[in-house]
């Protein structure tokens, strides 16, 4: 392969890309650790990534995923702090895969406009653009609040009293309720509920992950 045509991929966290701030504490909030967004990648940036001789840059952590933040004042459901690993959460602990990360955004209700934005900015400076997310990984309270009405909720139609089914969205243990092995208030109102309990992303097919299980998903 000639030099010219291969492909150099940059990856990056957006959240961490543009977070100039010096003073970051553990498990801190979004307002005291700060946040990278969207607009950071400002077309010099972009241009001086370019100069690197990258051809296609990874964005990181766009899809909205769950999150300690509260969002509800922008409609976007809350997620039970027991089942977030972390404040920000892990970016393929997928919540909404119709919509992107509000962490990223400058202003929240113009998310989707400002990710559009970005990627307008990177083709302009001649580089490929690249998501990404994993099938099936999700959230364990998914929610999307803009999927389009003719499509179902994510599990909306599965039979529950199957651990498998090929029709279902989920993997299940039936008539089992969640008893993660860790605290399920975690600074909750209430303790987190599931029932039936889920199979997690690691394939912990029982009702009591613990803390170094893939819990969020």
């Amino acid at each position: 392969m000639e030099k010219q045509n291969k492909l150099i991929v940059y990856q990056v966290l957006p959240r961490l890309f543009g977070n100039n701030n010096n003073y970051c504490v553990n498990n801190g909030s979004l307002e005291t650790n700060g946040c990278g967004k969207f607009n950071d990648f400002t077309p010099k940036a972009l241009g001086e990534i370019k100069k690197l001789g990258v051809t296609h840059i990874w964005y990181t952590g766009i899809i909205e995923h769950a999150t300690q933040t509260d969002y509800s004042a922008y409609g976007i459901q809350r997620d039970h702090p027991a089942v977030v690993k972390g404040k920000a959460g892990s970016p393929y602990a997928i919540k909404d895969y119709y919509d992107v990360d509000p962490d990223l955004a400058t202003h929240v209700e113009k998310r989707m406009h400002e990710f559009e934005e970005l990627v307008k900015r990177t083709h302009k400076e001649g580089l490929k653009v690249i998501i990404d997310f994993v099938p099936n990984h999700v959230a364990r309270q998914y929610h999307s609040d803009v999927q389009p009405a003719d499509i179902a909720e994510l599990g909306a139609d599965d039979n529950q009293t199957l651990s498998f089914s090929p029709y279902n969205n989920y993997y299940y243990i039936p008539q089992t309720e969640f008893k993660g092995q860790f605290d399920l208030k975690a600074g909750g109102d209430t303790p987190y509920k599931e029932y039936p309990a889920k199979a997690t992303g690691n394939n912990r097919f029982d009702a009591s992950p613990n803390i170094n299980d893939w819990y969020e998903t």
